[in-house]
């Protein structure tokens, strides 16, 4: 069988790399950077297991589709922060590039991240530009991918997958698509309710983050650990609480409740989540001002670490690492940034040493391994005041506070 997947990004690619393994499979990405690292074997982004995989597969990329059975869109759906509603100028764009090579008994999958009603509203008369009738001619379905950055192999294998057709043909032909590499239990259902099940997710975690965060605020006015609270409120059967931090990002949890929110007042708790966890990047600045005043600090350095929005990836979509560094630009405050894992940023990366070098707080924005291990003796001997905001409770708090560093974790009381 031969697949054109669209878009060879975080998931297009590891999706093309498993599927080339039993079909012939053919990437298209607009980006001839992409398209050329991946033909030379490179590649075009951290993820454990990929460069083996590339390595090892026949996968060839194009800057254009490729006449097949099969079409696979993954390309990013782009969010409109000025009026908080899903773009999909690039699901349309890749559905107009592959209507000039569809064909008969061709299969449509999107697993891009639609707002409920896309695939009949907006796919479909796309599609039938064509001249070929959707359940007639052709068939679309919508499987909207459930897999982590920095796990996506093991994920795309082993995680259960819902299949949404547009009738129960395209359902079974997406089915019978997947099972040549998914592991885990494929669950047919209506197009729609597959396009709605994707945003409910990523929403549901988006509020137990948004409710763990406030858990975490109230803990440092009541003087307890957050996290210690949660472990033993996790030990009841029905309670499953995740991790407080800086704020969320990425490009689904941090965006996709929004796109439930378009064309309804209803949405009262999403709302107030998204305000919670996009209101952290204010909230860890209120800390630092904080330091600064009790310190008699003036014109201060602030050094961030990590702005990938998660941890050990190189992945920066929607952190919240860039808000808090705009914020503290706008306090007048110099800003340095170091990350292990990121490449390229609208600002500066910077070496360590030097990324530290007087400065007069540290905050850890993001939760790279690395962190645990960076000496905190060979810190103390570059920065100009000893300050940290840990707001993921990763660096080695003992060997900083034995060098006389003032730390202050997020949702930890005084006292604790």
């Amino acid at each position: 069988m031969k697949i054109c997947i669209i878009g060879l990004g975080y998931i297009g690619l590891p999706t093309a790399l498993m599927l080339s393994k039993s079909h012939n499979v053919f990437g298209c990405d607009t980006k001839e950077e992409i398209v050329e690292n991946i033909n030379g074997k490179n590649p075009p982004f951290i993820e454990p297991g990929l460069e083996e995989m590339l390595k090892k597969s026949n996968l060839r990329a194009f800057t254009h589709p490729v006449e097949s059975d099969v079409f696979i869109i993954c390309v990013p759906t782009l969010f409109n922060k000025e009026v908080k509603m899903a773009d999909l100028k690039y699901v349309k764009r890749a559905i107009e590039e592959i209507v000039p090579y569809l064909r008969k008994e061709n299969l449509i999958i999107i697993e891009s991240t639609i707002t409920p009603g896309t695939c009949e509203k907006i796919v479909t008369p796309l599609l039938e530009k064509s001249g070929l009738r959707v359940n007639k001619d052709i068939y679309l379905s919508h499987c909207p991918e459930r897999a982590m950055p920095g796990n996506t192999f093991y994920e795309i294998i082993h995680n259960n997958r819902v299949v949404g057709g547009s009738d129960d043909k395209s359902a079974d032909l997406a089915e019978e698509l997947y099972k040549s590499f998914v592991k885990g239990t494929i669950y047919k259902t209506s197009i729609r309710t597959a396009e709605f099940v994707k945003l409910m997710e990523n929403t549901t975690r988006d509020v137990n983050i948004a409710l763990v965060n406030e858990f975490a605020i109230l803990a440092e006015e009541i003087g307890i650990n957050v996290r210690e609270a949660i472990e033993l409120a996790n030990k009841h059967p029905r309670v499953n609480l995740l991790t407080p931090g800086p704020g969320v990002g990425g490009h689904c949890i941090a965006v996709d409740p929004w796109f439930l929110t378009e064309s309804t007042v209803n949405t009262r708790i999403i709302n107030t989540a998204r305000e919670i966890n996009d209101g952290m990047p204010r909230y860890i600045l209120s800390k630092a001002k904080k330091i600064f005043v009790e310190r008699n600090i003036k014109d201060p350095t602030v050094t961030i670490f990590g702005v990938a929005y998660k941890g050990n990836v190189d992945d920066t979509r929607e952190t919240p690492a860039l808000k808090l560094i705009k914020l503290c630009e706008k306090e007048g405050w110099n800003v340095k940034v170091y990350d292990p894992c990121v490449k390229e940023f609208e600002y500066p990366l910077l070496p360590l040493e030097e990324a530290i070098r007087d400065t007069d707080l540290i905050i850890v924005e993001t939760d790279h391994t690395e962190f645990k291990n960076i000496n905190a003796k060979m810190t103390s001997n570059f920065v100009r005041n000893k300050n940290i905001i840990d707001t993921r409770n990763i660096m080695n708090c003992k060997e900083f506070l034995d060098e006389g560093f003032e730390i202050k974790i997020l949702g930890i009381g005084k006292g604790n």
